[in-house]
This record gives structure tokens, sequence and C-alpha cells, in this order.
């Protein structure tokens, strides 16, 4: 076996490799074309990918700007015209019942798949999670129908709540859980090690800690819900003659309590703003259809105003932890 004497090992040889192989000035100008060339397409496509948002958004803003007035958002449905109070109370009254019921459900789900994620049940949970973010908006309203509307007799704002909850959960839970994730374990851990128990440390230290993600989350699950209209066929139905104001005054004659009010609230079948929508639409009045667009365009402002609140409190929140 031969062996190598150390005086005889090429030490330059590491220095010669480096010229050889590594000549960072060869092609240099052939690689900033191709730089250049790769930056424009990608601007290009980053063009063409929102050119469909500013054209939607001009479209409507065009066509249903010229229909909005004051009467729009104070009145109800009349034969002739009148505006889409009743639509947009509804909305209101539908998304805090969907973000009631969903929130606390989806919080405690994300926490358990966060700290507990090769269990069975954390398991389950994700894999729910994403069969249900996929699911047919449609068959949600077929649920609600079965499990709310055939037990009550009626169509209600309770049923279309439900559904629309159903909606929010997958949002709410895979946001959750990687703000949770993204939240350093030293936190936690230095928590537990002072004594604190599970529960007050994730109530105390994690979920301050990755707010800014979980809101992010809670308001693009809200301007979802927001914007169905499916599930609300088979729960909320729709009312032309929903007025809370009425409902209020009415229940206060009566004599009734403040929860009985709330009830008879939530017990009435009730529209919505994209329920409305579809309903102008599939009308031949031009009246109808020209409101139709208005109402588009209210629509698509609470939705635009959800996702800007959104990074807004993003921006707040991180700036605020930065300070």
């Amino acid at each position: 076996m031969t062996t190598i004497e150390p005086s005889t090992i090429p030490f330059s040889q590491p220095a010669e490799a480096h010229k050889r192989y590594i000549q960072p000035h060869k092609n240099y100008a052939r690689r900033q074309r191709v730089n250049a060339v790769m930056l424009s397409l990608t601007g290009l496509f980053c063009l063409l990918a929102i050119i469909p948002l500013f054209w939607i958004i001009g479209y409507v803003i065009y066509r249903g700007g010229q229909y909005i007035n004051l009467d729009f958002f104070i009145t109800l449905p009349t034969p002739t015209g009148g505006g889409v109070l009743n639509a947009i109370e509804g909305t209101l009254i539908l998304s805090l019942l969907a973000a009631l019921f969903s929130i606390p459900v989806g919080l405690l789900a994300a926490f358990y798949t966060a700290y507990h994620p090769n269990t069975p049940l954390g398991v389950i949970i994700r894999f729910g999670t994403d069969v249900l973010s996929g699911m047919p908006s449609i068959i949600i309203g077929i649920v609600g129908y079965t499990l709310v509307v055939k037990p009550q007799g009626h169509f209600s704002a309770l049923a279309g709540g439900v559904a629309l909850a159903i909606l929010m959960l997958p949002t709410i839970i895979r946001t959750t859980e990687e703000m949770i994730k993204l939240v350093p374990g030293t936190l936690r851990e230095g928590s537990l090690a002072l004594g604190a128990q599970e529960w007050r440390t994730a109530l105390k230290v994690t979920l301050p800690a990755a707010m800014t993600g979980i809101m992010t989350g809670f308001l693009l699950g809200l301007a979802r819900a927001a914007g169905e209209t499916a599930p609300l066929l088979f729960t909320a139905l729709g009312n032309d003659r929903f007025e809370i104001g009425k409902l209020i005054n009415s229940g206060i004659q009566g004599h009734l309590s403040i929860f009985q009010i709330i009830g008879n609230i939530f017990e009435q079948p009730i529209d919505s703003l994209p329920l409305t929508l579809y309903k102008y639409t599939q009308q031949p009045d031009p009246a109808r259809v020209n409101q139709a667009w208005a109402v588009a365009l209210v629509l698509m402002v609470l939705v635009l105003l959800t996702n800007i609140i959104a990074r807004v409190v993003i921006l707040m929140r991180s700036s605020q932890s930065r300070g």
C-alpha cells in the first residue's frame, strides 16, 4: 500500500481550482440580459394577473355606481325599485352569527392540532379541514337544511349562520394553526417552566403572539362567508320585508324581553346581499337588473374593505411589535 508523504500534497490545488472553476466575470453580459428578460416576463405576467381584478372593479363601479343613492341603503324593496336595507341588515346578522359559531370552535381546534399534530384526533381534524375547504358550498347548504331547517320547520337566520360558519371553519383552523406554529417554542416553554398551566399559556402567551395572523384568518373567512349565495338558498331563503327596527319595535310594544326579541330576529327568514344579487339577476325587469349591479358594487366594497382591514391590522401589529 502506497502512502503519500505530507510534503508531496499540492497545497496550491484549492487556489488553482478556484481560478479554474469560479469565474464571476465570465458571460456576465449574457447573464445580465437573461436576468432582465426574466424580470420583464415576471412583471408582464403579474400585470396580466391583476388586469382582470381592476377590470372587474372598474366595470362594476361603472355599472352600479349610477344607481347608488341614499334610499338604496335605507329603504326596503318595492315592486318598482326601492332599496336593499333588508339585505344589508341580513348580511350583517348572518356574518355575526357565523363568526360567533365558527371562531371559538376554529380557535380551539387549531390549538389542538398545533400542539398535538400527530395524535389520531389531530390527524382527523387536519384531514377533515382539507376536505371541508374543497367542499362545494351548495352541499354545505343542504347540510344546513337537514340539520337546522327541517327540525325547526322553517327557514331562518340561524340556519344561514350555521351554514356560513361551516364554510368559515377551514380558513380559521388552518390559518390559526400555521400562526401558532410560527410562535417561538421558547415562549411556551418559558411559561410552562414558570408554572403556568397549559390553557393559561395558550391564552396569555401564544394567542397574543399569533394574534396578527389569527385576526387575518378571521377576516378572510368572514369575507368568504359574506359573499356566499348557494348555502343561503337552502337555509335563509330570503325575506324582502325583513327589518330589524320593526321587529324591535313590535317586541317592545308586546312587552317582550330582550332575549325574546333577539330570538324573533334569528328565527325569521332573512336576506343577504349575495342572495339579493342572485334574485335580481333572474328577473326580466331592467330596473331590477340595474339594482343588481348596485348590489354587486356594495358587496364588492364590503369584501374589499374586509381584506383592507386585515392588511391594516397586520401592519399595525407588526409596527407595534417592532416599536
